[in-house]
């Protein structure tokens, strides 16, 4: 394996400074946003599909400096009833699918997304619980009618362009855990996947090494995100872990995100690298920094230390001992 970030984290700096910020940090790739929620700020979509000497150009700054791209990233929601996000989340996904293609990037991450109640919707609506019996009816609804026919579209797309989504498994998206992954995967095709990321599986109550598990067995983590949670319990006794308090509240909310080994110690952190290497990952570990409390500098630098210490970078030996 090895160890990337999420370069959104370093928006201020241009695409060559960032490279070498990343480089100087003795990382390996870089995942980049092209949209969506993350922003853009080190990748020109209109440019990069316009100009084949651009894309040489761009390819030619990543590799001179020993690295590679692990994804292109457009987190949006292209299920929302905000037709004008709706638009510009579907086209934004397909211009960075058709990139990755061109670009030979394996991986496009992003949202499963979010549909309304119904077609008269004004925003999108998250069912987490089966009764009263309407909500039931509302998911039903949003898978049928919304979510698999998109990405059976979508990922028959990325299928052609030889490309590989990660879906993010985010609360507040219609894929969020292990069951509803394999669930739009086994309705729609193999290029839909999971872009695992521990930190919305922990405040869930899932075992991200767990969850390695199963979605390893099924070949179905296409991108690793790195992130810690830290759960309150103190503060879950009063809120829950459905606590919608803004993420700057950190001394009241039940949970907040940390960077790695913030959250959760080493251990952890090794079994997961460890049940990813045993279930057939073997692609980047992307940083991704969202800690309220630490700069981003010192979450960054915190989590490079703390990742290089568990990470598995070689492929096992021969069994010299048997």
């Amino acid at each position: 394996m090895k160890l990337g970030v999420f370069t959104v984290l370093f928006a201020d700096k241009s695409f060559e400074e960032m490279l070498d910020h990343v480089k100087k940090a003795g990382l390996d790739a870089v995942e980049i946003g092209t949209g969506g929620y993350p922003g853009n700020a080190h990748c020109d979509l209109t440019t990069l599909l316009g100009s084949e000497e651009a894309r040489k150009e761009y390819l030619a700054a990543v590799e001179s400096r020993g690295l590679t791209i692990s994804a292109f990233s457009c987190h949006g929601n292209p299920l929302t009833p905000d037709q004008v996000f709706a638009k510009e989340s579907h086209e934004t996904l397909l211009k960075t699918i058709e990139l990755a293609n061109l670009m030979g990037v394996p991986v496009v991450n992003c949202f499963s997304g979010t549909a309304g109640d119904h077609e008269g919707a004004k925003y999108p609506n998250w069912p987490v619980a089966p009764w009263p019996n309407e909500y039931s009816d509302v998911l039903k609804w949003q898978w049928e009618e919304k979510l698999i026919p998109y990405w059976k579209e979508v990922g028959q797309y990325a299928e052609s362009k030889n490309v590989k989504i990660g879906l993010e498994l985010h609360a507040g998206f219609l894929v969020h855990t292990p069951y509803t992954m394999l669930k739009l995967r086994e309705e729609t095709c193999d290029a839909i996947g999971a872009n695992l990321d521990p930190s919305h599986l922990w405040w869930q109550g899932i075992d991200p090494v767990a969850a390695i598990k199963i979605l390893g067995k099924a070949g179905a983590i296409h991108h690793f995100h790195a992130k810690d949670t830290y759960i309150d319990q103190d503060n879950v006794n009063m809120y829950g872990l459905t606590d919608m308090q803004p993420y700057s509240n950190v001394q009241t909310r039940a949970w907040s995100f940390r960077s790695v080994g913030c959250g959760h110690g080493l251990e952890d952190w090794s079994n997961m690298m460890s049940a990813l290497r045993t279930y057939g990952y073997d692609h980047v570990v992307s940083i991704e920094h969202e800690d309220p409390i630490m700069s981003i500098d010192e979450g960054f630098e915190r989590a490079v230390q703390n990742l290089k210490a568990v990470l598995i970078r070689e492929q096992p030996a021969d069994m010299w001992w048997v």
